[in-house]
């Protein structure tokens, strides 16, 4: 892997995880910084999750979707834990 295909990886990551933050609500507990993170850490919880479904989305929008549905399961997760 390149540091552009890294770099692309965090910023696409990085949007997906502001989205989730802003569709589940979530930027009181974990801010702006911690959305963040969550939609990073979303880009591999959705590839692997889609992938076992077996399904894909191709080209940045399909990466940004995957990323998305990744983070918002990391922020429903989140939300478990923290309430446990």
């Amino acid at each position: 892997m390149t540091l552009e295909a890294i770099l692309i990886w965090i910023v696409i990551g990085a949007v997906a995880g502001w989205l989730a933050g802003l569709v589940m609500k979530s930027a009181g507990p974990y801010g702006l910084i911690g959305d963040i993170i969550l939609g990073i850490l979303g880009a591999f919880v959705g590839g692997w999750l889609l992938g076992m479904l077996g399904v894909a989305f191709g080209g940045l929008l399909g990466s940004i979707v995957t990323a998305f549905i990744g983070a918002c399961v990391l922020i429903f997760l989140a939300r478990l834990i923290k309430r446990a």
